[in-house]
């Protein structure tokens, strides 16, 4: 009976059911080391100046802006009456939007136990960070009163203001975007600590890992606060652009008064995030050649997650014109007509086209493995996105209830040159990131090989196939 046991063998998988790999050509824990570290501690490219100093000027120029519309007042852009709310708030919600696929990634994704997220959350949650502050900028100059702004803060002071700092604006900032984002560096960290050949930064990174040691203490407590950040940040996905959403819908204006406003926005925030996901990481895999780990495998389920999204944005759109068509409101039937066929038509037929229409590509699998396809149809989302915050924004406010206070709206080169300047400032940022931080989670990635796996031959199992009962 023993000599029985011994000699069975268990037969390996049928090549159909076997998982295509997180990481080709099943690369050892040690080549993963060497290859993301070595995006950073590499020397300088040459493509990297190339982007890095248009993305400078830029910020230079965003800088200017700044200057110029706080020592001249905000008269130099384009609001008026009736569109108080012009460019600012589309870009700020445009920025916030984008900002949502790195919560969505980080967090969500790591509850649900989604494994191919290791591969991408970390450049998901930097520019998440860098976005935020994209975002961040326009309600400040906004205001009009930009050396308020440190009231946002919970400092005491002497008008007995006290900030409420447990907003899901605010902590959406710190609470995700920082400290989410440097609790999973971590481990990095000190990784990028060992393997520095300079004392400088080897100080550095020692300095940020925190005494990082990889001790089994370490990673157990790591993986609670790494959890209970999770749980912590995945309500702020949908809070956040939720309560972005109800500064429109609360007001009676025909356009935003609608309770389909919040998951409406939730929905086409992850949209744009992972619209801008895709349009960083495609490039970026074959200039850092990390296509061994970002994978076609990543790349078709990012694009399957934007598929599904731009769906129901897509939905939304037709609820809403749906609803304005059967309510019989004039006003509502008024606006929705207008935001296709009236002053601002571009803005709508974009909007429809490249939000409603163009995802839809990705239920092929051709576009979804091409390439280019992606990295284009990523820009048009992004492009889409933008130009349904410009139609909620101005398609609603240029034509309300009363006609002798219709108006026009035009950006003025203040506007555009602002806007401008945000890219610059994401775009300076996240290649400061990628030259000096590992783009992709070593640790994470690590956890997901086969080497990690301890019931798999490459872990140390041993497989045994089982002889057929009729041999």
């Amino acid at each position: 009976m023993a000599e029985a046991v011994g000699q069975m063998r268990v037969s390996a998988p049928p090549p159909e059911l076997e998982r295509i790999p997180l990481v080709a050509n099943q690369r050892d824990i040690g080549w993963l080391s060497d290859k993301i570290a070595g995006v950073a501690e590499g020397k300088t490219p040459l493509w990297w100046w190339v982007a890095f100093v248009p993305s400078a000027l830029l910020l230079l120029l965003l800088l200017t802006m700044i200057t110029y519309l706080i020592s001249t007042g905000v008269g130099v852009w384009g609001n008026n009456h009736p569109v108080m709310w012009g460019w600012p708030i589309i870009n700020f919600v445009w920025w916030i939007g984008i900002g949502h696929a790195g919560t969505l990634i980080s967090a969500i994704l790591f509850l649900l136990r989604q494994r191919w997220r290791t591969a991408v959350n970390r450049a998901a949650e930097a520019m998440t960070i860098f976005a935020v502050m994209c975002a961040g900028i326009f309600p400040l100059i906004h205001i009009g009163r930009v050396w308020y702004g440190w009231w946002l803060l919970p400092l005491p002071n002497s008008n007995s203001i006290w900030p409420q700092f447990r907003s899901p604006l605010m902590w959406d900032v710190f609470a995700v975007s920082v400290l989410f984002w440097y609790m999973g560096l971590s481990p990095d960290l000190a990784v990028m600590r060992d393997r520095a050949r300079t004392k400088l930064r080897q100080f550095l990174y020692g300095f940020f890992a925190l005494g990082w040691t990889g001790s089994n203490r370490h990673w157990s407590n790591y993986e609670k606060a790494y959890l209970i950040l999770a749980g912590l940040a995945t309500p702020l996905v949908l809070s956040v652009h939720s309560i972005v959403s109800l500064d429109f819908s609360v007001s009676q204006l025909p356009g935003w008064h609608t309770t389909i406003f919040p998951p409406y926005f939730v929905a086409g925030a992850i949209y744009s995030g992972f619209g801008m996901v895709l349009t960083l990481l495609v490039p970026l895999r074959k200039l850092c050649h990390l296509e061994e780990v970002i994978t076609m495998r990543h790349i078709d389920v990012m694009c399957k997650v934007t598929l599904a999204t731009g769906s129901i944005v897509g939905y939304a759109y037709a609820t809403e014109y749906f609803i304005a068509w059967y309510s019989g409101n004039p006003y509502e039937r008024w606006t929705f007509w207008h935001r296709v066929f009236g002053t601002y038509w571009y803005g709508g037929m974009a909007m429809l086209l490249f939000n409603a229409f163009v995802p839809q590509l990705f239920w092929i699998r051709y576009f979804r493995r091409n390439l280019i396809a992606v990295f284009l149809i990523s820009i048009l989302v992004n492009m889409g996105m933008w130009s349904e915050r410009f139609v909620i924004v101005v398609g609603s406010l240029y034509q309300d209830f009363l006609p002798a206070s219709w108006g026009q709206f035009s950006p003025t080169w203040v506007d555009v040159c602002t806007y401008l300047g945000t890219f610059g400032l994401f775009f300076t940022c996240f290649l400061l990131f990628l030259r000096f931080l590992p783009l992709i989670a070593i640790s994470e990635v690590k956890g997901v090989t086969p080497q990690a796996d301890p019931h798999h031959p490459l872990g140390g199992a041993k497989v045994e196939e089982r002889i057929p009962d009729d041999e």
